[in-house]
């Protein structure tokens, strides 16, 4: 069980990220792509689905988006309408600055009817005039949720790369609660490792334990999605660059860049204690990408299988009740 699992502090979890449809989707469309979605995802040994926020980042860079932008439904109204047939706990992101306290609070209670779990995310440019602060949010959870949920926050290493303080703000927000920490899509693993070096010496000099981090991983398919990519900060190393700009199959090369991102990160976590997990990212609509991501997803299971981090299971643990 994921509360469980982030509670005791386990290594192996293993989450699977999607974004809703299109905002200006006919209800009919979104019905048949939630269809389609849960016959894929009841199959999946996961132990939570991620609904992501889309949110309009364009304000924080003068560089041109590579895609036009388009608004998405909103994460908790379709996990909650169109996928609550799949028996698995949701994460749903959520910029708590755009909210009021009062918003805040009837959607944390809407969670827990839902027996969903709550990350809360940053603005995503900083000219929003914001409603309510981080620190209000968490409070806001702890002080009517903290016993019974566990509430997740993002970390960046490409923010850490340049400003050297993500170990204080991972610190700060345990401090209000938060238990794990799910990443931006790594591609950079030094990066990454710098963020843990520093986050550990921090949790030494503090005396504390070194809070879950889920690492997401995903699909690069073509050179507009690495393009992309780019344009959202997310750091990709010029040899890997390179490659997956003249490869013939760069969502298959992704995958094995990916699944060898993946071995690196387990061996660090693991000879310095640090509980971890990964979170498989689909948020690609073409088909190439889509099935990818299912097979990194599956290539990363048995590697933490072969690990002893997750135990083989004949049936998948995501129950698909009445379709």
């Amino acid at each position: 069980m994921f509360f469980n699992k982030i509670k005791a502090r386990e290594s192996g979890v293993l989450l699977y990220g999607i974004t809703p449809p299109k905002a200006q989707t006919e209800p009919v469309k979104v019905a048949e792509i939630a269809q389609k979605s849960l016959g894929i995802l009841c199959a999946l040994d996961i132990d939570a689905l991620v609904v992501y926020d889309v949110q309009d980042e364009s304000a924080r860079t003068s560089e041109e988006r590579p895609f036009p932008f388009s608004s998405a439904l909103d994460p908790f109204d379709y996990a909650s309408e169109h996928l609550h047939k799949l028996q698995l706990p949701k994460i749903i992101y959520r910029p708590a600055g755009k909210f009021t306290r009062e918003e805040l609070a009837s959607w944390l209670n809407d969670l827990k009817t839902n027996s969903f779990y709550p990350v809360f995310v940053g603005l995503p440019s900083p000219d929003y005039v914001v409603k309510t602060s981080l620190t209000e949010a968490y409070k806001i959870w702890r002080d009517e949720h903290g016993h019974h949920s566990v509430i997740g926050a993002v970390t960046i290493p490409e923010r850490h790369a340049v400003l050297k303080d993500e170990d204080v703000r991972i610190l700060d927000k345990v401090s209000c609660g938060v238990s794990y920490f799910i990443s931006q899509c790594i591609f950079n693993v030094e990066y990454t490792r710098k963020t843990l070096q520093d986050l550990l010496a921090a949790c030494e000099k503090k005396n504390q334990e070194v809070p879950t981090i889920i690492f997401t991983l995903t699909i690069c398919g073509s050179a507009k999605t690495l393009q992309f990519m780019e344009w959202l900060g997310i750091h990709i190393p010029d040899d890997i660059k390179a490659e997956l700009q003249v490869c013939e199959n760069p969502a298959e090369r992704s995958v094995e860049i990916a699944l060898a991102t993946a071995k690196e990160l387990i061996t660090y976590c693991t000879e310095n204690s640090i509980p971890f997990g990964f979170n498989i990212e689909s948020v690609a609509t073409r088909k190439v990408e889509v099935d990818a991501s299912l097979q990194l997803l599956a290539s990363i299971t048995e590697l933490l299988q072969q690990k002893g981090l997750r135990a083989k299971k004949a049936t998948a643990n995501a129950v698909l009740t009445s379709l």
